[in-house]
């Protein structure tokens, strides 16, 4: 977990209740992997930025910062900003829909971000993020929630223009999504530099 400074006290309760949750032991216990909760929570109320994402994976389990991964540079990318300016927990949040890594199921693949975390958490977190000029969701399970819809993520990442400038839907920037960007050009040619201008506007 971050440090906090001492001018962000309200946050402190929080954070420090949602880095030692325990909800999902049993469950992560019963995963192929049987590991232990480990909370990766990256947000303070200052924040201009907010990333909502999916659920930390393994390598972030591991390193206990967001997007230490494949996935992380990608995104950067997308962003258009390097990773010290990521990390400035002053400027950006990083919120998955879920705090921990799920583990994975007998298949070897990634389980969903747990419900309870964003039935938990999720709405204290949001009030607490009240400077937020533009959000990011990344993946379904973001949209879903923050959007209120039941459409699928091309749906959703097509009509990018109607939630433009406050809110940017985006696929997951995992690997498994290249052959979708390949596929959906207009992604990299349309949607990301209107991204990367948005990004740099909230946080300059």
């Amino acid at each position: 977990m971050a440090k906090l400074s001492g001018d962000t006290n309200e946050a402190l309760p929080l954070v420090e209740r949602i880095a030692g949750c325990t909800l999902c032991a049993d469950r992560f216990a019963a995963t192929a992997i049987g590991h232990q909760p480990r909370p990766v929570v990256w947000f303070r109320p200052g924040a201009r930025l907010l990333i909502a994402g999916q659920a930390p994976g393994a390598r972030v389990h591991a390193s206990g910062r967001p997007f230490t991964d494949p996935s992380g540079d990608r995104l950067r990318d997308w962003l258009g900003i390097d990773a010290a300016t990521f990390y400035d927990l002053d400027r950006v949040a990083v919120v998955p829909m879920a705090f921990c890594f799920p583990g994975y199921d007998t298949r070897n693949a990634d389980l969903p971000p747990p419900p309870i975390c964003a039935r938990t958490w999720r709405r204290d977190v949001m009030d607490l993020l009240r400077e937020v000029r533009l959000t990011i969701l990344v993946g379904g399970h973001a949209q879903k929630w923050h959007l209120e819809t039941r459409q699928p993520v091309t749906r959703v990442v097509e009509g990018w223009r109607d939630h433009a400038p406050r809110v940017f839907p985006l696929p997951h920037p995992s690997w498994r999504n290249t052959a979708w960007l390949k596929k959906n050009p207009w992604f990299e040619s349309d949607l990301l530099p209107v991204l990367r201008s948005r990004v740099q506007e909230v946080l300059t």
